[in-house]
């Protein structure tokens, strides 16, 4: 017994170096899993800290890769950078055109519109003197150098009756009935 029994007590020196080469092509391979994750993981989190459990979840052979790329983000950072930069780009083509939402109802109106053509909420106030669209916190007009009177009051919100149905703004305390088109 002066020779040492081969691996796995493999006697038959063609097959020991076929299970070895075998044995290094998994170790290599599980290595290389664990660089991949570590890479991947870079390019789709932020977190230096989810960075480095994914590579140590990936040190346990195979199934830590496996649960990685399960659980990982959908996208890479720079695909999610350049798409906020697109959607900005977007937003600031459509303020350029005149183009703004209705901060009611998120319809695109035009910057000179004095109500949502969806909601039909008021946006803006006109001018007294030449009738054009004026902002509210504008103190005079810049198209016709009028003066803008004290903005008015901001109309309240409709108040939640019991029942659960809305009560329109200024029904309670007047007992009047509300304007309806």
């Amino acid at each position: 017994m002066t020779a040492l029994a081969g691996t796995f007590g493999i006697t038959n020196s063609g097959l020991e170096l076929a299970v070895n080469l075998v044995i290094l092509f998994l170790v290599v391979i599980w290595l290389a899993l664990v660089y991949w994750t570590y890479a991947d993981a870079r390019r789709r989190i932020a977190d230096p800290m989810l960075i480095g459990c994914a590579t140590v979840a990936s040190l346990f052979p195979f199934v830590g890769t496996i649960i990685y790329m399960i659980v990982r983000p959908p996208e890479f950072l720079d695909d999610v950078r350049e798409r906020e930069l697109e959607m900005q780009a977007a937003e600031a083509r459509l303020a350029q055109l005149g183009y703004q939402l209705c901060p009611h109802c998120d319809y695109e109106v035009e910057k000179d519109f004095l109500r949502c053509p969806s909601c039909m909420r008021k946006l803006k106030d006109p001018c007294i003197a030449c009738g054009r669209p004026l902002d509210p916190s504008w103190k005079i007009c810049p198209f016709c150098e009028a003066e803008v009177s004290a903005a008015a009051p901001a109309p309240r919100r409709a108040r939640r009756r019991r029942d659960g149905s809305a009560e329109p703004a200024g029904t309670a305390e007047t007992g009047t009935q509300p304007y309806t088109t």
